[in-house]
């Protein structure tokens, strides 16, 4: 296999692999925050919130450490992070958070605010990334692929490694700063290539792609589902094809990320003309986090000795106010303290200078002694107007089941919560260009939601009154992350709208004559 051929030769070994394989994973994490916390001793963060004496505590019993750690470090959210610190680094400050000046800022694809967010990207996140990256692209060898399959090209569908530049740092999506960084043997797989991956209109970008498509062997391709299902539709329909394989016939496997694929997946499988295999990563504009290493399975293991020390949040009620925000006195917890089978929002620690950093994303761990997690929601994106702990994992499977049982292709969905007389409703918003009875949808979704969910089922007969269903063409939804200024691949349309931006969706659909 011509990439793992190439990483061997260049003296990448499976060694960190290997480490986290054989290791405990408290003993992993233990050391990857003393690491951190060495580091970042000299900084104005390191200094206020001393440090040193955090790293003395490794001296004594065990878990002192983190008794020292979470006692002197409060924890942060984006706004408190960056009102107190990171707005320094802005401004071209060093030694804030991390050692030396921040370059790069990534821009969030801000589903959970109103604006996008600017999170900071070391030299040191930078390699830590690429790092991971080398690890996922190594567990291919424990997957039964053909040895022809890496010497294909792999097509990147990002952002703009054109980044905006202002004097004093770049900005742009994470996808265009770590690919406009690639390292020199990756670049004769990489497509759509560096002339191509610089445009910074997303419209030209996908059209530059289909017409360069005939030329190239590609046997994987990565990106958001929504964006590449367009894309190959796109191409498809340029070449006049009956499936994608008939143009790139060595296509063999589908990396994803940011939003899960089973919502998505009836209708990609369409423009197939055989499997594909199917690899989820979880890499955040804060980091990668943690990816798909082994067969047969659909959770991703969390990466644990590459700059990121993991800490746990039960999501419930005694650590989340009703609008997910986390209260004063969450109680946090390592990995070693979790339990399986239960829903933690996640705080991270990184060598890019956030410090018990609330991403906004839940997990749920399915293997404890593996660390095999997977994403189950966010933590502003859900619902409980009344009580009914509806959760993105919730409504992805309600979503893939109803699509099951009515045959068609649903390209996106959003839900809303409003009033309903004195009491509440839903409202689902369905993108798919098949016609169903919004009725029979209506009772679908809701009957499906029931099973999934004891306290939906409770409150459908108390608090929440009503459910309702507007379908609409798919476009819509495209059009109004344009208008956002979201268009692109790192974007993806929000599963709960809440506060302006429900407002702003609810008043672009009535510009657009939707009957509501």
């Amino acid at each position: 296999m011509a990439i793992i051929s190439t990483l061997l030769k260049k003296g990448i070994r499976l060694r960190e692999s290997l480490e986290q394989e054989y290791s405990h994973p408290l003993e992993l994490q233990r050391q990857e925050l003393k690491k951190l916390l060495i580091q970042a001793s000299d900084t104005e963060i390191g200094k206020t919130y001393d440090f040193p004496k955090i790293l003395a505590g490794f001296r004594y019993r065990e878990g002192e450490f983190y008794e020292r750690y979470k006692a002197q470090v409060p924890i942060y959210d984006y706004d408190r992070i960056h009102d107190e610190w990171w707005y320094k680094l802005l401004e071209g400050k060093p030694n804030v958070t991390w050692p030396g000046p921040v370059k790069y800022f990534a821009l969030s694809s801000g589903t959970s605010g109103a604006t996008s967010k600017y999170i900071p990207i070391t030299t040191d996140m930078v390699k830590a990334i690429r790092r991971t990256g080398v690890r996922q692209i190594l567990s291919l060898s424990k997957y039964d692929l053909p040895a022809s399959l890496l010497t294909k090209g792999i097509l990147m569908l990002g952002g703009s490694t054109d980044l905006e530049f202002n004097g004093t740092y770049f900005s742009g999506d994470l996808s265009g700063i770590t690919t406009g960084r690639l390292p020199i043997w990756f670049q004769r797989f990489y497509k759509p290539g560096k002339k191509i991956s610089r445009s910074k209109n997303w419209g030209d970008k996908l059209d530059q792609i289909v017409e360069k498509a005939e030329s190239w062997d590609i046997g994987i391709i990565v990106g958001v589902p929504a964006w590449l299902q367009i894309l190959l539709e796109k191409i498809i329909e340029r070449y006049q094809l009956n499936h994608i394989h008939e143009i790139w016939p060595n296509l063999q496997i589908f990396v994803h990320g940011g939003v899960s694929f089973e919502p998505y997946k009836k209708g990609f499988e369409k423009l197939l003309g055989k499997p594909l295999l199917y690899l989820e990563t979880y890499l955040a504009s804060e980091g990668f986090i943690a990816f798909q290493a082994l067969p047969g399975r659909k959770s991703m293991r969390l990466v644990l000795n590459n700059g990121i020390f993991h800490e746990f949040v039960l999501f419930n009620g005694e650590n989340f106010d009703e609008e997910g925000n986390i209260l004063p006195d969450a109680t946090t917890l390592k990995i070693d303290e979790i339990e399986e089978g239960k829903d933690y929002a996640l705080l991270i620690s990184t060598c890019s200078g956030a410090w018990r950093y609330l991403i906004g994303d839940i997990v749920r761990f399915v293997s404890k002694e593996e660390s095999e997690i997977v994403i189950s929601g966010r933590t502003k994106h859900f619902l409980s107007l009344c009580g009914e702990h509806l959760s993105v994992d919730n409504m992805n499977k309600a979503i893939e089941l109803t699509s099951e049982e009515h045959d068609m292709n649903i390209r996106e969905f959003t839900v809303l919560g409003v009033p309903h007389g004195s009491l509440f409703a839903h409202h689902w918003f369905i993108g798919s260009n098949d016609q169903v009875d919004t009725s029979l949808l209506k009772n679908t979704i809701d009957q499906h939601l029931k099973v999934l969910n004891d306290d939906y089922a409770v409150e459908r007969n108390h608090a929440l009154k009503q459910v309702k269903v507007t379908l609409l063409p798919p476009s819509l939804f495209i059009d109004w992350l344009k208008a956002q200024g979201k268009e692109g691949g790192s974007y993806k349309f929000p599963r709960v709208l809440k506060g302006e931006k429900a407002a702003s969706w609810l008043a672009f659909l009535v510009q657009n004559e939707i009957k509501l």
